[in-house]
């Protein structure tokens, strides 16, 4: 299962504004835009997907904690996708710090789930991140776009029902060449 999570918010910072300027001059202030990292109230949510299936999409108006990761997202999705797999059942997170907490380590142990080793910094190899990118383009698509925090939430649950599966699980296949792209540019950026 790879899985993680994303803030949406109401003013989206999806847009972006070119500024044609002459070398030297980039933080001139007539070069520069004011803008706030995320644009407004808005909400957190996480997801888990794997081929063939995902979990539903927690919402959350809290940053994520320890506390959070173990008795909302371990407990009520994670431990459940583990049971139906079995022992084959491989878990991602992202590496971020309340993934990483005491009381997280331990209640992976005690429900048997492994975690997958993964790079830090390395966001392009999970390919949940590409979902979070649809999911975001499906909420700036919509007619009329949601004006309140309520319609977000509604907007958000709805959009992550309707993403296609087989389009998640292209991703989720995508893994290998993933690697080896990351692998070829030695970490670097990668080219797809």
């Amino acid at each position: 299962m790879f899985s993680d999570e994303s803030r949406f918010s109401l003013q989206s910072d999806s847009r972006r504004t070119f500024i044609w300027r002459a070398p030297g001059t980039r933080y001139h202030q007539k070069n520069t835009i004011e803008r706030h990292r995320y644009g407004g109230a808005g909400w957190l949510v996480w997801g888990g997907i794997i081929l063939g299936s995902r979990t539903d999409l927690h919402v959350q108006s809290v940053t994520m904690t320890g506390h959070i990761c173990r008795d909302v997202i371990l407990e009520q999705h994670v431990r459940l996708f583990r049971g139906a797999m079995g022992a084959e059942f491989l878990f991602m997170d992202d590496n971020a710090r309340p993934h990483r907490a005491n009381i997280v380590d331990e209640c992976l142990q005690s429900q048997d789930i492994t975690r997958m080793d993964y790079p830090a910094y390395s966001p392009d190899l999970n390919p949940i991140e590409h979902v979070w990118d649809t999911l975001g383009r499906r909420i700036a698509a919509r007619q009329p776009p949601p004006t309140c925090l309520p319609e977000l939430r509604r907007a958000l649950l709805d959009e992550w029902c309707n993403i296609p599966q087989d389009q998640i699980d292209n991703l989720i296949l995508s893994i290998t060449r993933r690697c080896k792209a990351c692998i070829a540019s030695s970490g670097r950026h990668t080219p797809y």
